[in-house]
Formats: structure tokens, C-alpha cells, sequence
């Protein structure tokens, strides 16, 4: 954005260290060049109610945006994640390049418009249809940088090493060929996708184990090297039966096995972790790792609720995804959080600190906390800061009257998506009154696109 500065004037803003009144942030290369409370605005700064710091959305299926709502029929027999996932294979079959950018583009614009400002795309389709090499390996990711980049949003590419169909290194079903490499393919591959995301201004390419149940012991000590010091995300323990299978596979459950097999530390995301004992979950908590949460998700392919009480009374640290996509909605991912949590419990206000917090707040911070530790990048309003941030829109009906101790509480538990106004990305205003810049026309395409696709 050149050497100019843009500034921006808030009444109320939530910087790292609390609430602050009268802030003012300058704006230089994308990024925090200044923070100033207590100030008055300038005749040139942009004006803004309250500020919030953007959220990162630390995992998503991108291409699942177009079957939502496709898997919502009763089946003959009991339906489950193993019965959605039928759905979702028949779906990506017809999925090439430029549908998967169609389809991560408007998922990528829904994510802004809510507050998110960063994702974690959990990527594992890789070949073309019928399972055939494309000539770059990273072609389908090439798919999702151009999303990203049409978009705005921040990406932490998350390549995923996918090689079989169940524990013990059991061959991968038909339905998987297009996601399956070999150690040296996935080496490859990512190799391709780091010299790719050189297009975009601060991508970051991770590691992606699928889940133990796709990687043998053998192929995730091979791979974990190629993520350095970066992040490294896992899907596990989602559902009883993958619980069950690991056990017959190992004698250990999934978390616990994961534990004593890997250096689990600060950098590793485990995504879902629903099915953990109390011991596991206090484990896990030691070990740094960020729980990966996609309340909305988890709800509706009937997966479980997340162990959180023992998981945070031993310092345990979580972040909120996408991940289906089946409804994108920041607010709604925190509210579902604590609403299941409530559900099981039969008590309120149960992820709060301590007596006297704010649930919402809380909730919210933990969540950007989180995020960016699992993606691998700073948040925050503060200097040196990608300037990744939203604002709220003071006539919203659910907002009057607060003050900034109720704002998040009344975000997240009594608004809908139209109290976000404006959403910077390394300080370009892409979202406006709640609306991204460019979504008619990548909602246009991607509606011919999925006319196509379910033809």
C-alpha cells in the first residue's frame, strides 16, 4: 500500500492489555505502525465506534462450502460423520482448479464479512480427478492462494499428508485417491506450495498429518521434520468410533498415543479432540498444543462436545474453525462453544476465567489467542502487527447502550452477523456496512459454478 500512512480513530478498542478509550492506530505497509489512546482524532483519520482485533479461523475445508446443506436427509440407517463423509466424497469428484477456486473464494469472502481475518485451509485435495498427478503438485493449492488473494484474507496453507483408509496403514478406499501422496510426492508438494505462496504478502505453508488414522507411525516421523519451527495440525479424535479403532489398533486412545509417539508442543493444533478422558485433555494441556474447535461443525455431523473443564483447569489453550463450512459464522462458533458447554452441564456462563469476567470477552480472546498461535503468526492491535481488524456498527440494535465491559457479551450472545461494519486486512478496508467489496461478483461465479457442479 506504498509508504503512505492511513489512520484510523476508534472510540473504544480492544488492544492486547484491555479496553482502551479514544485509540488511534497509524497504518503503514499493512502494517500497526502506531497505537494512540487517549487521543483525539485527527481531521484526517477515518472514525469508528469500536475496534476488535480480526480472529483466526484455524481450520476450514474450503470446497465443503458448496455441499452445505446436501447431507441433511435421514438415511435408511443411523446417520453419522461416516455417512456424511459419502456425501462429501461423491461431491469433490467433479471438483478441479477452477471450482475449487469458485467455492473458496465466496467461503473466503463469509469469513471476512464475520470477523474473520485468517485461515487455516486444512487442504487434502491434491490430484485430479480419478487420482492422476497434475504436472504441478501444487495446482489445487494454487486454487486456494488464488481465493485467498482475491479475497484478502490472511492464509496459513496447511498441505495434508493423507496415504491410507484406516489404522495400521490399511489401503486408501477409491473415494480417497485424489487426497493420497507417498513421503516423497508430500515433500514435494510442499516444497511447491512454499515457492507458491511467495504470491501472497504473508502466507504461511504448515505441516497437516491427516489424522492417525490416514498416517502410519513410520510416515508422521517422516514428515513432522518439514514443518521446522512452524505449525502442524492433526485431526483427531472427532468421533467414538475412530476412539474405538485406534484402541484396537494401538491399546491407546488417539490424544494419548499422539502424546506418548510425538514431541507435542506449542506448535501442533489438534483439531476436534471431542473423545478425551479427563487425563488426556490435561495432558494435552500441558503439552502447549492449541485444541482446535469447530463448534458448528462438530454439532452438526454429530460428533460430541469438547472435555473443556479439565482441558482448561490445566491451562489448556483453543481456537475456533470452520471447518465444514456449513454455516460461517464467527460469533456463532464462539456462542455454540459455550452454548454446548451449558447443554452438558446444566450451568452458565461455564468458559469465563473466573468470577466476575466476562464470558464473552473471554471467549474472544482466547479464540485470536489461540488462532494465531495455532496458524503461526502475531495478533493483536499492537505495533508490528499485521493491521488485521474489525469494527462494530454503532446502530445495531443488540450494541446500544453498552459499554465496552457488555460489547463482546452482547456480540456473541445476542447479535447477528449484521453488528460487524467494516473488516480491514493488512489495513485495506475489504469489508464495508458488512458487505465484502467483492462479493457480487464471486458470488456470481461461484452460483454458476455450483449450477455446474450439482447439474
Amino acid at each position: 500500500m506504498g509508504r503512505s500512512a492511513t489512520n484510523l480513530h476508534f472510540a473504544n478498542a480492544l488492544l492486547p492489555a484491555g479496553w482502551a478509550a479514544d485509540v488511534r492506530l497509524t497504518i503503514r505497509e499493512g502494517l500497526i505502525a502506531g497505537v494512540e489512546t487517549c487521543t483525539a482524532p485527527h481531521v484526517e483519520d477515518q472514525r469508528h465506534a469500536v475496534a476488535l482485533p480480526g480472529v483466526g479461523n484455524l481450520h476450514s475445508h474450503a470446497f465443503q462450502r458448496g455441499m452445505a446443506g446436501l447431507a441433511e436427509r435421514r438415511g435408511p440407517a443411523g446417520d453419522s460423520f461416516w455417512t456424511w463423509r459419502e456425501t462429501m466424497y461423491r461431491f469433490v469428484e467433479r471438483i478441479g482448479p477452477d471450482e475449487l477456486q469458485a467455492l473458496a473464494a465466496l467461503a473466503y469472502v463469509e469469513m471476512l464479512e464475520s470477523g474473520f481475518t485468517r485461515v487455516g485451509e486444512f487442504h487434502y485435495l491434491h490430484h485430479a480427478a480419478g487420482g492422476g498427478a497434475f504436472a504441478d503438485p501444487a495446482e489445487m493449492s494454487q486454487a486456494i492462494f488464488a481465493a485467498a488473494a482475491e479475497s484478502g484474507i490472511g492464509l496459513t496453507h496447511l498441505p495434508v499428508f493423507y496415504a491410507h483408509g484406516g489404522f495400521g496403514g490399511s489401503a486408501p478406499g477409491k473415494a480417497q485417491r485424489r487426497f493420497v501422496h507417498d513421503i516423497d510426492g508430500y515433500a514435494r508438494l510442499v516444497d511447491a506450495t512454499r515457492a507458491a505462496a511467495a504470491q501472497l504478502p504473508d502466507a504461511i505453508v504448515a505441516v497437516a498429518p491427516h489424522s492417525l488414522r490416514a498416517v502410519t507411525p513410520d510416515e508422521l516421523r517422516a514428515i513432522l521434520p518439514l514443518a521446522g519451527d512452524g505449525p502442524i495440525h492433526i485431526h483427531i479424535a472427532e468421533q467414538v468410533k475412530e476412539v474405538e479403532d485406534c484402541i484396537a489398533w494401538s491399546g491407546a486412545r488417539p490424544v494419548e498415543w499422539l502424546l506418548d509417539n510425538a514431541a507435542v508442543d506449542a506448535r501442533w493444533c489438534l483439531v476436534h479432540a471431542t473423545h478425551m478422558t479427563d487425563a488426556e485433555a490435561a495432558a494435552m494441556a500441558r503439552s502447549g498444543a492449541v485444541a482446535g474447535l469447530c463448534p458448528i461443525t462438530e454439532a452438526n455431523l454429530g460428533d460430541g462436545i469438547f472435555p473443556a473443564e479439565p482441558f482448561l483447569t490445566a491451562g489448556g489453550r483453543f481456537g475456533v474453525g470452520s471447518d465444514s463450512n456449513v454455516l460461517i459464522d464467527m460469533t456463532e462458533e464462539l456462542r455454540l462453544l459455550e452454548y454446548g458447554q451449558r447443554l452438558a452441564r446444566r450451568e452458565r456462563n461455564l468458559l469465563a476465567r473466573e468470577p466476575g469476567r466476562s464470558t464473552g470477552q473471554d471467549l474472544f480472546e482466547a479464540a485470536v489467542a489461540g488462532g494465531a498461535q495455532a496458524m503461526g503468526f502475531e495478533s493483536g492491535l499492537a505495533v508490528g502487527n499485521a493491521a488485521d481488524l474489525f469494527s462494530l456498527s454503532p446502530g445495531h440494535p443488540s450494541l446500544a447502550g453498552r459499554g465496552p465491559d457488555a460489547l463482546l457479551d452482547s456480540l456473541i450472545f445476542a447479535s447477528r452477523r449484521g453488528a460487524v461494519d467494516c473488516v480491514w486486512r493488512r489495513g485495506q478496508k475489504l469489508v464495508s456496512q458488512g458487505r465484502h467489496r467483492a462479493r457480487d461478483a464471486i458470488a456470481a461465479r461461484y452460483r454458476g459454478t455450483l449450477t455446474a457442479l450439482l447439474a
